[in-house]
């Protein structure tokens, strides 16, 4: 499946993308897709949006993951099970420092206390500190997947 394919696809709401698309594609998908929740990430803060500019910058990185997981045959079922694959294969392995392993952990946890936790937001601080930090995370992840 080209680009235009793809882009065809994910217009119309191709449910079975996945199937269709080659792992190479499913790959640059998967990245584009963290590229631009990141863009979506930075944006947010205008509005002054904080709680969903963290859940963004989290889906940036999962995003990232899942097409390096796509690129190593890795899987996982769950946020959880994705954030112990990332350790396990990835961190511990020193393929990926500990510290980006660490933001990842963070940012699972943060996403989850902005979008379940009751009478709680982010406040501008913890967004402007984040962002620098995912976007180096996901360019350490970029360079995993092109590595080889």
């Amino acid at each position: 499946m080209d680009d235009s394919a793809v882009s065809e696809c994910v217009k119309r709401g191709c449910k079975d993308l996945k199937m269709k698309a080659s792992q190479e594609d499913y790959i640059k998908y998967r990245l584009e897709k963290a590229w631009n929740t990141f863009a979506d990430a930075k944006s947010l803060p205008d509005l002054k949006s904080w709680n969903s500019s963290m859940n963004r910058l989290y889906y940036a990185c999962f995003y990232s993951v899942l097409s390096l997981f796509a690129k190593h045959n890795l899987n996982s079922r769950t946020h959880s099970g994705v954030k112990t694959q990332l350790s396990l294969h990835f961190v511990k392995t020193g393929l990926l420092d500990k510290e980006s392993g660490m933001l990842y952990g963070d940012l699972f946890d943060l996403r989850q206390r902005g979008d379940y936790g009751d009478f709680f937001d982010f406040e501008e601080r913890d967004i402007n500190q984040l962002i620098p930090k995912v976007e180096e995370f996901l360019y350490k992840i970029d360079r995993l997947i092109t590595k080889d």
